[in-house]
């Protein structure tokens, strides 16, 4: 069953409630049923003899008083008819049919019914038994009462959820029990169940939620209970689950802001410009940086003021997975041309743990669009004709724009062809402007071209008309750029003849324009007035009609500019529309309307002349053509002065004055009532809210009305609810596919936002009516200071400066300027960035404040900020500007700085690596530093310092310059980068950072020292051992043998500069001898071994003796070339080539590992392997390379000998002795080793002539002398041949021996020796010591792959030692198997006759798992010399050790019985020649040996009933030929052969040590003599010994092969004579001890001998023995101790009680006291001195010392416990020695010695007291 777990969030909270889901994690998690419940579904069946039936029949659901029956099912299987009988059940409970046989045919089955009555409610067990010919089979019957039973996973692992979070489990709940089971579920928040309560009938199923909702970061792990059943049962389940706080980061991808100095915040996203009325979505990186989901929410930042909410974002909550990311859209929709927008979102987690805030900008641009020039000019043109004139206009900017020209082209003389459009961003297009003239006169006119999201362009079209009767004068540029100047100075109301008549009588003057203006006079010293550069929304909306104010008074005014004719839905009724027209000026003017024909609207009369300052009155008829239609229309008019229509009337050119236009809109519509008015399709731009504007300033926007309808719309824009918003224009029509642009503006005069509502009435139906709302509000110079206007500064070192933020926000919607003020005392203790600038709107501007105190007191400063609208830089007191104050608190305060670690050790580094530590530096001041760290450098070590003076800083810090926080730290982390292999020192020195100049100051002060070592890989060969071929070579013949001493000491050296081409093993090469760049070589010798025989297996264990992990590999020539392809490899190779091609082609050498790596003290073994699979010599040269260290070439070299060859493998050449000094009187014996490697014994002789000859060259003085040149050795072992090199002068000496090998090869060996003058050398000279390569190296658990066995020591060395000395050690065999006890043999086979060495125990057993004690004694013999003895140990497996010898009794009992057992029968003569010929047979089978035994017992063969085991075989009997008869073939398999006894493994014990003349050791080990024991009887026992050992090694070790004494077969084997002999002998001792009477005496005696030294020993059996020896009858006995001391001390008291009165016998009775204890001096002084006293004692505590260190061993004591102490009785004295006085003493003697395990003390009653470790 598998649990499905499922993440979500959580409903009841909304930040959880996602609008585009969540996320859903699959967990399955295994629930194992019980073996029960799949019973229950199947049953298992098994076959037993072809029979397939259940194992067991089950009952379940059952109750009291009924029957329940099963069947179970019998079924034949197997090819053939099967026969069975049953047992019925034993039981009264289980119930079958009466047995009777059962006979199944193959696949046949049978049904037999078992019926079950139950009488209680427990548990029936049961079995029906079958029985068959070939055994039986029961089936099990068991009904079982009716449980409660739920099956749930035992534990559930829920994913990581994030705090706030929510994940949620389902898992299965299968009630596994037989009855109906409610269950209830109890569990700690915040988990929960879901359901937690509910009822399950049997084998139903439900899912059970687990919810999980932490609200702190921990690691849940609670344990849930359902109770269940009945009695309420209990089961937990483990709830575990981890929660986590959320850690989220806003990260905007790529740098979207141009201005990077501008982002104050860290997380800015900048849209840039973008267009009005567009949207651009730009991404945001939500990410998560933690390991669970994360729910996050975001949100706008809340503000009470209106803005515009140009910056929208969709999503509002969602959830980023764990470590990952989530991209957030956010749109930027500007709707204020050159408006600069901020905004800022804040990004949430659940919880609200942590916030990110997330700062938006852009800006807004709109179009540009301008007018090639601003006016078309048409010079003269004649009524009737036209001219046409081109005109440009051009948008500058990528937005689009849609224009208008303000202008109906039907009613007007001026006709442009595109009068509305939408012009591309970056284009210009060309617009054709027609002008038309109906009547003679001067034409002009303004035009308004209108933008939307633009200020209007103004236009000016003017032009001139002649007829054959009117001239005018024609207008040009000038004269319009001169009739402005003109306006502006109130001459243009003044008709032209009157401005010529002024000017020619001086009341007029020409400026230097040429234009008219006011005498000096009259102007009071005022310059003369310009035309004003107008603003173009103030002079579009200030014309009067749409505005109370105008620019310029107006010439000619109309009394009505708009009229609606409503609904003329009546054509003949229609009213014409009365106005008046009033001239402004004080000149007569004419007036021309334009009527066109086609026009509907007309007006009447079309020309009049008005006289100065009068009205006519004019009417417009509406004669529309048709009904249901709607119509609008401008009529245009102009006036001019009348005198202006004929040119000859002006006199001055300069009073030109141009035509006035005027235009009236009109519109109607002919709907009938009830008709459906045109359905209006459009579409509105409006921007709800109004530009923001300071207060009392007009603000302006535009709105686009575009007509997207296939009819034309007529609108009216209603301000009635509105009178505050001016819109122009606010009537007018759109024809279809065009669009009307309309220009609104207010003037806001409060700061509250204020609600303007527009009416726009389409088409002239109340249906059609839309409602504008739109919103104003004046910006006040608002500026908010972080923290209502207060600074803290956190307390600063004087002399130095901390700097802070501090933030102003701008909260209204324009920017302002703002300049600081500080006060000129407090500028050098408080400085601000930036000190003035500009904040954009709604903008948080984080300014950098700088507080530097010179003082250690607290500071109060004040500042100001001011702000204001206008860029000029206006005075603090201005009315626009506004101030505000700032209170800065500080305080100055001193600290400084120190390293958590004064002394930082750094470790070890590898020499060329890069290694990094951490530094941490503490402030325990109340302010932070600024720092500036220095370092100074050392190095020591074995160097010339010199030469390391000049090296480079190898230290570097991650920053050398920076601020620590008060009581803070910091970490600076070093990296350190050696060179050289020694020991480097580092002294880092701060010093403070000023503020002025950023130059440390002079007083730098350390922090902390720094140290660390430069090391490289270092790795050594600890211990070696051979296996296969090599077991029989001694350690330290392996150690010579592959010059792993000298490996050692060059693995210790510094790699030199070539080793380190390549710093790791790599193929680097393309030939196949790869170049060698190392110059260390050394040979590892692998011996030498027959062909075909075992491989020499040499394990090496390798250490890290460094600190660092080595990284190592042995490198083959293969190893280090590069692959080629096939065509790049040579064909051509040399003999060398070739030999090392066929070594690795067959794997002769093999390493196992090749390569590793190795921690810190770790070790690792290394099997190198040589197979002897060819004859020769076989050298490869192997590359030992160290990663980052040595690289050394290792050439291994391997003999493989043929197998009848004699050989001896010398390791080398040359020998060197070791120094002897000169004059030495008794030079010591020296050993050379000689390994015959072959498989044949070696018979050599070491020719002495050489030596000879050196000795006649030396005053016949035997400079080198070998004791035994001839001799034997057995195959695979080592024969020592001793030596004895006696210099005469201190000079080198030098002889080539040959060594000849009987049926082999000789050699010449190079012996040296050097003799040197100690009186010369002293101390210099240390040739005395003995030192064993391995003697301080080894590992001891290093042994022979599959030996479970090790020593404790693998070599002995005892060092120098005096001669007739007896050393003892003691060592334990360890047995590390488990189950396998072991067995094992020490042999002491050694060629120095002189060395005598014992073992106890020689052989013993190990049990699994423990460990055995032996004591290596070596009795050095008379003469000095170097020992150097190999021990072999061999062990066997105890289990194939018994199974051997059990075998071999077998083999050896039926050989004793087959040797004398015959059978005699005669039944039949044919019989008998079968019997001859089967003898025959037989006797070819025996061989030699056996034939007569054959010939004796083959009359027996023919009795069938008497039948032997097969005869006795020998192991090397050959096969029978392949031509046999298979007959033969048959009987020869079937011969016993003697069983092969186990191989055993070897075990080495290396002893060493050097024996010096007594002399010699006095002088120069005179410390070391009182540590040794002289045994002086060794010359006897050394003399038997010797007798023993005078068989060679190979003998004795081919003897004692088996393990196992000598039999009593082998004591048969003696002659008659030897067994007399030894029988005579026996009989006379054995005569002569029964009749001696002395003998008795001793043996009674040493049986009634009490123990003499401890009365702790004391036990009831002993007493009785006591009393029954002093009863009457008995010889006497000596006494105990204690009673012989009290009876003799109550004697003396006796005596000296009775002797008192008389003083003769007093001195008679002192004298005899003093001569016996004389006497007994002299005894004791003797026995002291004899030999036999010293060996006693030295036995007796030799003896004590191993007891008490193999108990320890074993635990029974522990030496380093504190002692307790046992008191002992008084010492008496007594006047004759006693034999418990003498034992007394003798517990003196031995004790004494042991003062370092024991210590005796007296106290004051004279009680001895020996305390003994516990």
């Amino acid at each position: 069953m598998l649990t499905q777990v499922h993440r979500s969030t959580s409903s009841s909270d909304p930040l959880r409630r996602l609008h585009h889901g969540g996320t859903t994690q699959m967990v399955t998690v295994p629930i194992r049923r019980p073996v029960v419940s799949t019973l229950r579904k199947r049953k298992e069946r098994s076959t037993f003899w072809g029979i397939e039936v259940a194992e067991t029949v089950y009952w379940y659901r059952w109750d009291l008083g009924q029957e329940f029956t099963k069947h179970l099912t019998l079924k034949n299987i197997c090819l053939k008819t099967q026969k069975l009988r049953f047992r019925p059940p034993a039981t009264r409970f289980f119930i079958t049919v009466f047995p009777q046989p059962i006979i199944l045919s193959p696949g046949m089955s049978l049904t037999l019914p078992i019926i079950f009555r139950p009488l209680e409610k427990k548990k029936y067990e049961d079995s029906i038994l079958f029985e068959k010919p070939e055994g039986e089979f029961s089936v099990a019957l068991c009904a079982k009462l009716p449980r409660f039973s739920l099956l749930f996973p035992e534990s559930i692992q829920l994913p990581p959820c994030a705090v706030y979070d929510c994940t949620w489990a389902s898992f299965i709940l299968h009630n596994d029990g037989d009855v109906y089971t409610c269950f209830s579920w109890e569990v700690s928040t915040p988990f929960n169940f879901i359901p937690s309560r509910g009822m399950l009938d049997p084998g139903q199923e439900c899912s059970i939620k687990v919810t999980f909702q932490p609200h702190a970061a921990l690691v849940h792990d609670v344990s849930a209970t359902c109770s269940f059943g009945e009695t309420q049962e209990q089961k937990s389940m483990r709830l575990t689950a981890v929660a986590k706080y959320p850690h989220l980061l806003v990260n905007v991808p790529g740098d979207s802001c141009e201005e990077a100095g501008h982002r104050h915040f860290r997380d800015v996203l900048c849209f840039g410009s973008v267009a009005v009325g567009s949207t651009v979505e730009r991404y945001v990186e939500i990410c998560n940086m933690s390991v669970v989901n994360a729910p996050f929410r975001i949100e706008r930042s809340k503000e009470l003021m209106l803005r515009d909410c140009d910056f929208s974002c969709d999503v509002t909550q969602a959830t980023v997975s764990a470590a990952g990311k989530f991209l957030v859209p956010f749109c930027f929709s500007p709707r204020i041309v050159g408006m600069d927008s901020v905004d800022y979102f804040t990004v949430a987690p659940a919880g609200n743990v942590t916030h990110s805030v997330l700062k938006l900008t852009g800006s807004c641009k709109g179009p540009g669009v301008s007018i090639q020039h601003p006016f078309v000019y048409f010079s003269c043109v004649n009524v009737g004709e036209s001219l046409t004139q081109p005109l440009n206009i051009t948008n500058t900017s990528d937005v689009p724009a849609y224009y208008q020209f303000d202008i109906d082209c039907r009613q007007s003389i001026f006709y442009v062809d595109c009068p509305c459009g939408i012009l591309a961003g970056m284009s210009t297009i060309t617009l054709n402007v027609t002008f038309q003239p109906t009547y003679p006169m001067i034409y002009y006119r303004r035009v308004v071209c209108l933008v939307h999201h633009q200020e209007p362009l103004f236009l000016d079209l003017f032009g001139t008309c002649h007829s054959d009767t009117m001239k005018p004068e024609i207008l040009k540029l000038k004269d319009l750029t001169r009739y402005r100047t003109h306006m502006a100075r109130g001459l243009t109301f003044y008709p032209p003849d009157v401005l010529g008549t002024m000017l020619r009588e001086g009341k007029l003057l020409l400026d230097e324009s040429g234009a008219l203006t006011l005498p000096p006079e009259m102007l009071e010293g005022k310059s003369p007035e310009e035309y004003p550069l107008l603003d173009p929304m103030i002079e579009y909306f200030h014309d009067g009609v749409h505005s109370d104010l105008t620019v310029f008074p107006p010439h000619v005014n109309l009394s009505t500019k708009e009229f609606d004719f409503g609904c003329c839905a009546k054509l003949q009724n229609i009213q014409p529309l009365p106005f008046c027209l009033t001239n402004c000026t004080k000149g007569k003017i004419t007036v021309k309307w334009i009527n066109k024909p086609e026009s509907p609207f007309q007006v009447d009369p079309d020309t009049c002349d008005i006289p100065p300052l009068k009205s006519m009155a004019f009417c417009v008829t509406f004669q529309p053509p048709q009904l249901n239609s709607l119509y609008a229309a401008d009529l245009e008019g102009f006036a001019f002065y009348k005198v202006l229509r004929n040119y000859n009337n002006i006199e001055e050119p300069t009073t030109i004055c141009p035509s006035w236009s005027f235009t009236i809109r009109l519109r109607g519509h002919t709907f009938e009532p009830g008709r459906q008015h045109f359905i209006p399709q459009y579409t509105l731009d409006c921007h709800k809210v109004f530009p923001p504007v300071c207060q009392n300033t007009t603000t302006y926007c535009s709105m686009l009305l575009c007509n997207t309808g296939t009819t034309a719309i007529s609108f009216h824009m209603s301000l009635e609810k509105c009178p505050s918003v001016l819109v122009k224009p606010h009537t007018g029509f759109i024809a279809p596919g065009a669009h009307q642009i309309l220009i609104l503006s207010t003037c806001p005069q409060d700061t509250s936002v204020q609600q303007h509502s527009l009416s726009l009435h389409l088409n002239f139906s109340p249906s059609f009516t839309k409602e504008i709302i739109l919103q104003s509000s004046a910006e006040p110079l608002v500026l908010v200071l972080e923290g209502d206007g207060s600074l803290y500064f956190k307390p600063t070192c004087v002399g130095l400066s901390s700097s802070r933020t501090f933030a102003i926000k701008n909260s209204t919607r324009l920017p302002m300027f703002f300049r600081w003020k500080i006060q000129q005392s407090d500028k050098k203790l408080l400085s601000v960035q930036p000190a003035e600038g500009t904040i954009l709107p709604n903008e948080a501007l984080a300014q950098t404040w700088t507080f530097t105190p010179n003082e250690q007191i607290k500071y109060l400063l004040r500042a100001w900020v001011t702000v204001w609208r206008d860029q000029e830089i206006l005075e603090d007191k201005a009315p626009e500007s506004v101030c505000y104050p700032l209170r800065v608190i500080g305080e100055g305060a001193l600290a400084t700085l120190t390293a958590l670690e004064e002394q930082v050790d750094a470790g070890s580094i590898l020499v060329g690596r890069t290694q990094s530590c951490e530094l941490v530096l503490l402030n325990n001041g109340a302010c932070s530093l600024k720092y500036i760290f220095s370092v100074e450098q050392t190095i020591t070590g074995p160097c010339d310092p010199e030469e390391v003076a000049s090296d480079t800083l190898a230290i570097e810090l991650d920053h050398y310059r920076g601020t620590i926080p008060a009581r803070g730290k910091i970490l600076l982390r070093a990296t350190f980068s050696l060179s050289r292999r020694l020991h480097y020192t580092w002294t880092v020195f701060y010093a403070l950072s000023t503020v002025k100049a950023m130059e440390p100051l002079v007083e730098k002060q350390p922090v902390c020292s720094v140290t660390a070592t430069g090391i490289y890989p270092s790795i050594c060969i600890t211990d070696a051992c051979g296996t296969g071929s090599a077991r029989g070579i001694s350690k330290l013949h392996l150690w010579r043998l592959f010059s792993l001493e000298t490996l050692n000491k060059y693995l210790e050296r510094d790699p030199t500069p070539q080793e380190l081409t390549f710093r790791v093993p790599t193929r680097h090469s393309t030939q196949r001898r790869p170049p060698v760049y190392t110059p260390v070589m050394l040979d590892f010798n692998f011996g030498a071994a027959p062909v075909g025989s075992e491989p020499s297996t040499m394990v090496l264990m390798l250490q890290n003796s460094g600190v660092m992990t080595v990284n190592w590999a042995f490198l083959f020539p293969s190893d280090q070339k590069i692959d080629m392809e096939y065509w790049a490899e040579s064909a051509e190779f040399d003999p060398s080539e070739l030999h090392q091609m066929r070594i690795q082609d067959n794997r002769l050498f093999s390493i196992c590992p090749k390569a590793g790596n190795l921690l810190p003290g770790q070790e690792q073994t290394i099997h190198l392997v040589h197979r002897h699979n060819f004859i020769g010599t076989d050298q490869l040269p192997v590359l030992l390379k160290i990663s980052h260290g040595r690289e050394i070439l290792l050439n291994f070299i391997g003999v493989t000998l043929d197998l009848e060859r004699r050989y001896i493998h010398f390791t080398s050449t040359k020998h060197v002795f070791t120094p002897i000094a000169i004059g030495t009187f008794d030079p010591p014996k020296q050993v050379y080793e000689l390994y015959n490697g072959g498989a044949t014994k070696v018979f050599y002789e070491i020719q002495v002539d050489a030596l000879m000859k050196v000795q006649e060259e030396n005053h016949h003085h035997a400079v080198f002398l070998c004791l035994n040149p001839k001799g034997e050795i057995g195959p695979g072992l080592t024969a020592h041949t001793e030596w004895i090199f006696s210099p005469l002068e201190a000079i080198m000496y030098s002889v080539d021996v040959p060594i000849h090998i009987l049926e082999g090869d000789s050699a010449l060996i190079t012996f040296q020796g050097t003799g040197y003058d100690p009186h010369v050398m002293r101390e210099a000279a240390q040739f005395d010591k003995v030192v064993s390569p391995i003697s301080a190296l080894g590992s001891a658990k290093l042994t022979e792959p599959g030996l479970t066995v090790y020593l404790s020591q693998p070599r002995i060395c005892f060092g120098n030692i005096p001669v007739y000395s007896k050393c003892s050690r003691l060592f334990f065999l360890n047995n590390t198997s488990e189950k396998e006890a072991i067995v094992f043999t020490w042999y002491i086979g050694t060629s120095n006759a002189m060395v005598v060495l014992n073992i106890v125990p020689e052989t013993g057993i190990v049990p699994a798992g423990g460990s055995t004690h032996c004591v290596l004694t070596l009795h050095t013999s008379e003469t000095p010399c170097f020992y150097d003895v190999d021990l072999i140990c061999e062990i066997f497996t105890q289990q194939p050790l018994d199974q051997y010898k059990k075998e071999l009794k077998e083999w050896e009992t039926e050989k004793a019985r087959q040797a004398v057992e015959f059978t005699i029968t005669e039944k039949d003569l044919h019989i008998k020649k079968n019997v001859k010929e089967h003898m025959k047979v037989r006797t070819s089978l025996l061989g030699r040996e056996r034939a007569g035994a054959v010939k004796v017992f083959s009359e027996c063969l023919s009795i069938p009933s008497q039948q032997t085991l097969p005869p006795i075989k020998n192991n090397n009997a050959p096969n029978p030929p392949a031509s046999r008869s298979q007959r033969r073939q048959t009987e020869a398999r079937n011969l016993w052969a003697k069983p092969e006894p186990p191989l055993p493994f070897l075990v080495h014990l290396g002893v060493t040590a050097r024996s010096h003349s007594v002399d010699d050791f006095l002088d120069s080990f005179s410390g070391e003599m009182p540590q040794h024991f002289l045994y002086r009887q060794l010359k006897t026992t050394a003399a038997r010994n010797n007798a023993s050992d005078k068989t060679p090694l190979s003998d004795s070790k081919s003897k004692r092969r088996t393990g196992l004494a000598p039999t009593w077969q082998e004591l048969a084997n003696c002659s008659k004579q030897e067994a007399q002999l030894v029988t005579d002998v026996l009989s006379t001792v054995i005569k002569g001890l029964l009749e001696e009477t002395q003998f008795h005496e001793a043996v009674v005696r040493s049986i009634a001998e009490p123990i003499p030294y401890f009365c702790q020993f004391w036990s009831e059996e002993s007493a009785k023995l006591h009393d029954k020896k002093q009863s009457p009858g008995t010889s006497p006995t000596t006494p105990s101790p204690e009673v012989s001391a009290k009876e003799k001390t109550g004697e003396e008291d006796s005596r000296r009680g009775e002797v008192s009165p008389s003083g003769t016998s007093d001195a008679v009775e002192s004298l005899s006291v003093i001569i016996r204890k004389e006497q007994f001096r002299e005894e004791r002084e003797a026995i002291l001195r004899m030999p036999a006293y010293a060996n006693l004692t030295e036995l007796v505590l030799d003896n004590t010392i191993q007891n008490i260190l193999v108990e320890a061993s074993r635990g029974e004591v522990v030496l380093t416990a504190r002692p307790r102490i046992i008191a002992l009785p008084p010492l008496l004295c007594q006047k004759d020695l006693s034999s418990a006085e003498s034992c007394d003493r003798l517990f003196q003697a031995f004790v004494r010695p042991l003062s370092c395990t024991s210590g005796e003390m007296k106290d004051s009653d004279r009680q001895r007291h020996i305390t003994l470790p516990s």
